[in-house]
């Protein structure tokens, strides 16, 4: 069973910038892949970014460039630096972890930021 436990969201101003965490707690070696999803009331959940145990990472076009996804596999910990944000970025983000073929999710923490 693993635990995924986030920190960060909350209030900002467009052009802002903000580093979510997202640490995983419970009897585990080494995860798979980490990733961070957002949605937005009404519409489906979309991938943001995704960071492989071998560090491979994907970002979502609408994120290239701004946003960053790095992990502490130590800490068993994914980051998500988010910069240049943007009014569209406003969703609530969750974080999710894939490990021994099972999915698991953070709580998910609403993210708004203001133009």
């Amino acid at each position: 069973q693993v635990q995924l436990v986030e920190s960060g969201g909350g209030l900002m101003q467009a052009g802002g910038s903000q580093r979510r965490s997202c640490a995983a707690s419970g009897n585990i070696f080494s995860i798979d892949v980490m990733a961070w999803y957002r949605q937005v009331s009404g519409k489906a959940r979309e991938l943001v970014a995704r960071i492989t145990s071998a560090d491979s990472t994907y970002f979502a076009d609408s994120v290239k460039g701004r946003f960053t996804i790095t992990r502490d596999n130590d800490k068993n910990t994914v980051y998500l630096q988010m910069n240049s944000l943007q009014p569209e970025d406003t969703a609530v983000y969750y974080c999710y972890a894939y490990y021994r073929a099972n999915h698991y999710w953070g709580q998910g923490t609403q993210v708004t930021v203001s133009s």
